[in-house]
């Protein structure tokens, strides 16, 4: 009798542990389910699952999570195509002379195409230059490329800290740096084509500055007028 009992315990404890590796293994699969999701870093998504290739169960002889090893890289699939983006319009920007003039770069949010000082607008104004329909003709035409057609865009005005001084149409920095914004998306829509419903515009005074407003060489990098194309995750935060 007492060895059919530990015989029927046994079997007991086996089966509980069974199910609690099953189900153990279903959560680490459902949350690195959910990381891949939520996380467009490519590196960490890898790094996690790695942690699972050819990995053991969590108990003896449980089950396990296995990759195929010719899955192609995520960062290629999702979002390679920023990096060929950063790489034509730096192209562009050198060929026209405008390089330093024209800074970009790959950050958390995307892809910045930033437009220093005053490569588009005259200082206190909101008018696009004549000589800069041509810079943003350019890029239109790059942006409408059909490996970018689907990309969301941003365009941000900034200013310094200096005040507007004897303006009716812009009382303070708010009003320049946003139409200053709208205009640039303005051009961008109606004139060569890109798509209104992937495209806002923002102005945000001087309260997002990239330096100190401490020197005059400082003020000027703060003047700028960014063209954000955004990672897939932050298109999600957007309204459609």
């Amino acid at each position: 009798m007492r060895r059919g009992r530990r015989r029927t315990e046994q079997n007991n404890t086996d089966n509980w542990l069974t199910t609690y590796s099953d189900m153990v293994t279903l959560l680490l699969a459902f949350f690195v389910l959910l990381f891949s999701f939520s996380e467009i870093d490519a590196q960490k998504f890898r790094s996690i699952m790695s942690s699972f290739q050819g990995g053991t169960g969590v108990l003896e002889n449980g089950p396990t999570l296995e990759l195929e090893n010719n899955i192609e890289p995520l960062e290629d699939i999702i979002e390679g195509d920023l990096e060929s983006l950063k790489d034509l319009l730096e192209e562009y920007a050198d060929s026209v002379g405008l390089g330093p003039e024209i800074v970009l770069s790959i950050e958390e949010r995307g892809l910045i195409i930033r437009f220093m000082d005053n490569v588009l607008f005259d200082s206190g104004k909101a008018d696009l230059k004549p000589e800069s329909l041509e810079i943003l003709s350019s890029m239109a035409e790059i942006l409408n490329m059909d490996e970018f057609s689907e990309r969301l865009i941003k365009v941000e005005g900034h200013t310094d800290t200096d005040p507007i001084i004897y303006s009716v149409h812009f009382p303070t920095n708010w009003e320049l740096s946003s139409t200053r914004a709208t205009n640039v998306l303005r051009y961008l829509v109606e004139e060569k084509g890109i798509d209104g419903s992937r495209i806002s515009s923002s102005g945000y005074s001087f309260y997002r500055p990239i330096a100190p407003n401490d020197t005059e060489e400082n003020k000027q990098k703060n003047r700028r007028v960014d063209i954000v194309i955004l990672r897939t995750s932050y298109e999600e935060m957007e309204p459609r």
